[in-house]
This record gives C-alpha cells, structure tokens and sequence, in this order.
C-alpha cells in the first residue's frame, strides 16, 4: 500500500514513526496489534460519537446482517434515515444517500453548476472537501500535513474554477465576486472547519456568506461531513442559525459504516437523476448495513442531554489541556464546540489556515509521541480536529490530562 496505509492522515510521516496499527475498538478505546490501549480522540475521524462499537449499534447490524449485506435495490431503512435526516437538518428537504463524503461533495458540486448554469465555485483555504479534482486547491489538513503542494496530476483547467479566500474573511469573498460577475456557482465551506486543526467562524462570517451568495444568485453549500449531528443534532447550521442552499454529511450517520449523504431545497435536489437530468448513482448506495447503524447511532443521539453532556466533557478536556501548557510555559490556544476540539503550540488567535500554519508542528510531534507512550491517541497531524464520543467518562478525561501534564513538562 502507498505509504503503508489506505489514507495519507493515518501515516505518522509528521508526527515521526510508524503508524499505529489497531486491532480492535470499543467505547473510548482502541487497542493495537501488541495489545496496548489507547483512549482514543480520533473516533474514526467523527463516527465513533456514541464510543466504538456501541452494543445497540452492532445488535441492530447483527440483525440487518441476516437479511444481506447489499440489495442493489431501494430498501425501507433508506426512507427511515432520510425522515430523519429531513426532520433534523434545517437546509434538507430532500436527501441522496452516497457512499462518502467525498462522493457527496463531488455531487453537490455538479448539483451546483447544474442549477445556476455556472462553472465557478469559491472555496476556502484549509476546508478540505474530499480528494475530487476541483476541490484539491489549498485543501488543508492532508496535503498540509505531508507537505505536498495542490496534487498532480489535477488539470489546469479544471481547478482554474476554482477561487479560493482565506476564511472568516468576508471582504475577500466579496471581491471575488465583484471580478467574477454571474460566473460562480457557489461558495462551499465546513461552518466549523475541522481540517486545518480546529476553527470557528467569526461572528457574523456564516451570516454574511448567506447574504452575499443571495445577492449574487449563487448557492451557499455547508459541507457538514464532519459537524452534521456533532456540533448539535441538526449540524451547524443549526447551532448558528444558518440555513444553507445544501448541505453534504456523511460520518455520523452512516454510524462508523461508510457513508456519505447531500440534501438541501427540493427545487434544487429535483435535477438530481432520475428526478432530474443531473446524473449521479451508485451500486452500494443507501446500502442497508449503513443506514441500520446511522438510524441507530441517531436515536441514540436523541436521548436527553445528549448534546449537554457532550459539550461538558469536551470543554473540561480543552480548558485542562490549554492551563496545563500554560502552566509550563508553552503558547497554546484552543477551543471546543459540543464533540469537537482542537489547539495549536502558538499564540492565538487563530482565525484562518494562513494563521494556523504558526503552529509549531515540530513539537507537536514530540507531543504526539509522548502522549502514545501515555496511552492517548491524538490525530498524527497538528491540522487535524479531536473527537470526544458519549463513552469518554471522567476518569478517562483525568487520565488524558495527566497525560498532557507529563507530556507537556516533558517536551517545554
């Protein structure tokens, strides 16, 4: 395998080392070939919200086991997912399952141009939308981490349609509109972005976006791959008040199995085949072994103080983890929202990729080292957003900290 791994962020080329090769997961744990475990803040890169292989989640694919693995056909769990997607996304009116979320994102893009009749899309630096052509110009998190300038072999002219501004810059997105009258499409973005460590948007940033593709008769298109149903149960969009034209997702809902998802108005969603003449399809979409574990893992998500306990838990772990370096002299900031954290080793604030690019990437390693010696799996990338899941308990939050206090002494 290139690399030794199936996908370029589980190779620790940053970070020093091999990779961690796991052999089982279960709550907040992973443990690896040799038997060591790990509390795990990785979570599969988002699924794992409820903990790895929760016990209502693999009952309910035991079960969906007995009756097949792949119908090629439509199937009563995709109406079940879809409703509740629908009831739960403020953007979705209509839904199509896929199989990632990079495959969501490739639709959305096409969904588009094919309803403005425009080529152009803006793009964030540092918002990563999965590895399609037009998407790897400064895409953040895995190009950044090894290093690589935007990928070969992606043509001039596909990416020449794609602009790009740094975010929470709004004024930047505004003159590129200006230079580029009735040609773009729409602006895609992750609301919280997830891969160029951890950012938030600014005040006024999302609302802003909202207004200006308005004005501009262009599409405004959340990619809530890694936010949908973690910042709050209806994503982003939700938590700030924001509705989207459409809205990618995948991750959480497909709960740990492979799973992608774009939905938004049905004006829109209408031209997509067969309603429509924009094609997309898929043999394994809406495969019945994902929508039984996304339907679970989202009434699980349903239960009271969900989302309350979740916030707790990784507030606690954010503030402990900045104190503590405070403590030994290191410049940190970071931040959480509900089941999403991140910091970066450099002063603050860190509003866009260009300022994330400060963080010292060289110590992190170090940290990231030690943390392993301490039985903490943290991302192997200081671009890269952590995952706190239902099944982290206090004592596992204690562990962790004392952790980063021998870590962070260690390496100041």
């Amino acid at each position: 395998m290139p690399g030794g791994v199936s996908s370029p962020v589980r190779a620790f080329k940053s970070v020093g080392g091999q990779p961690i090769v796991f052999d089982r997961v279960k709550g907040p744990y992973a443990w690896d070939v040799d038997g060591n475990r790990y509390i795990d803040y990785v979570g599969s890169w988002g699924p794992a919200i409820c903990g790895h292989a929760h016990p209502d989640v693999t009952s309910a694919l035991q079960e969906a086991l007995e009756k097949g693995t792949s119908f090629g056909a439509p199937c009563e769990l995709e109406n079940q997912l879809a409703e509740m997607v629908i009831n739960a996304v403020p953007s979705i009116e209509m839904v199509r399952f896929v199989n990632s979320g990079t495959e969501a994102c490739m639709a959305v893009l096409r969904l588009m141009r094919a309803f403005t009749g425009r080529d152009k899309v803006i793009k964030f630096e540092g918002c990563y939308h999965g590895h399609a052509d037009m998407f790897l110009v400064k895409a953040g998190s895995g190009v950044a981490t090894l290093g690589l300038p935007d990928s070969p072999g992606v043509p001039r002219s596909t990416t020449a349609n794609t602009l790009t501004a740094p975010y929470n810059d709004l004024e930047a997105v505004k003159e590129l509109f200006a230079e580029n009258p009735d040609a773009i499409s729409g602006v895609i973005l992750e609301p919280v972005v997830g891969n160029a460590g951890f950012i938030t948007p600014e005040p006024g940033f999302l609302e802003g976006l909202r207004e200006l593709t308005k004005e501009n008769g262009a599409l405004l298109v959340f990619d809530e791959v890694m936010t949908g149903f973690r910042i709050s149960y209806g994503g982003a969009q939700a938590r700030f008040g924001v509705t989207p034209d459409l809205t990618t997702m995948g991750k959480v809902i497909g709960g740990g199995l492979p799973v992608g998802a774009y939905g938004g108005k049905s004006e829109i969603m209408s031209m997509v085949a067969p309603a429509g003449p924009m094609y997309q399809a898929g043999t394994l979409s809406g495969n019945p072994l994902a929508m039984t574990a996304g339907i679970k893992t989202l009434e699980l998500l349903q239960q009271e103080g969900t989302y309350e306990r979740l916030e707790a838990t990784t507030k606690r772990l954010i503030n402990g983890i900045i104190e503590i370096a405070k403590e030994n002299g290191l410049s940190i900031t970071g931040s959480s929202i509900s089941a999403m954290f991140g910091f970066y080793l450099c002063e603050g604030p860190v509003r866009n990729f260009e300022e994330a690019k400060a963080t010292d990437t060289e110590r992190f390693g170090k940290l990231h080292k030690a943390m392993l010696e301490k039985g903490v799996y943290l991302a192997p990338s200081a671009f890269e957003a952590g995952f706190t899941s239902l099944a982290h308990t206090d004592a596992d939050i204690d562990a962790t900290l004392k952790a980063f206090r021998e870590s962070f002494s260690a390496i100041a």
